[in-house]
């Protein structure tokens, strides 16, 4: 399969995974989780991204963000990654490959998809048995959504306000849909209705389930 064109669009929402290598654990405690979470805060205001959903498991990252034309996700990723691994090193005197190859990137229908992808991810926790409510994790952006939480590095979902006019009823809604959230094949390149597949594919010239063999295609403005 030929590797993906480099001219994706300018702007796009983006779900971005990054594993520990061999699925090693990348956080050992809170310090770890939170330093994580302050890159994000800090490189945030570099590339002016909007991240919508987070979780942060012990030995992977999930990301769902979107750019904007002031952001370059394959620097953002690189600046991010690089910085945690020294953090790491220095921290635990590891040495070796830290995470597993490049970070995957799945580009999401902002229109009907997004909301589905965040529920997913925050739910990683619980289908992990790591605890049985997602509320009861820490390292999500669960909360924002179903209980009012304030989280400084969360842009809303646009599709959240879309669930009730009413702050309480939408977060009931959204505890309740979490439940119900399916799974969702990363080894997808685009996910999204058929029409904006269909564009996705003929844009980059492309099909939409990519090879588990290879290295991954590249996300570069």
């Amino acid at each position: 399969m030929p590797r993906i064109s480099r001219l994706l669009p300018e702007t796009g929402v983006f779900h971005i995974l990054t594993r520990g290598n061999n699925r090693q654990k990348t956080f050992e405690d809170q310090k770890d989780y939170k330093y994580y979470l302050y890159l994000l805060k800090f490189y945030k205001e570099e590339h002016r991204f909007r991240l919508y959903h987070y979780c942060l498991m012990p030995n992977h990252v999930h990301l769902i963000l979107e750019t904007t034309p002031e952001t370059n996700l394959s620097k953002l990723m690189k600046q991010i990654n690089l910085a945690y691994m020294y953090h790491f090193r220095k921290r635990y005197h590891y040495w070796g490959h830290f995470w597993q190859g490049r970070f995957k990137s799945l580009l999401i229908d902002k229109d009907e998809y997004l909301i589905t992808c965040g529920r997913y991810v925050e739910s990683n926790p619980v289908r992990a048995k790591m605890v049985q409510n997602p509320g009861d994790y820490p390292w999500s952006s669960y909360r924002v959504y179903a209980q009012g939480a304030v989280d400084g590095l969360v842009d809303i979902d646009p599709l959240y306000e879309d669930l009730s006019k009413s702050p309480k009823e939408r977060q009931k809604i959204y505890r309740d849909s979490i439940e119900q959230t399916q799974r969702i094949n990363f080894n997808l390149r685009f996910l999204g209705s058929r029409s904006f597949i269909n564009r996705m594919e003929e844009q980059f010239g492309v099909k939409n389930l990519r090879n588990r063999r290879g290295r991954p295609f590249k996300v570069n403005k």
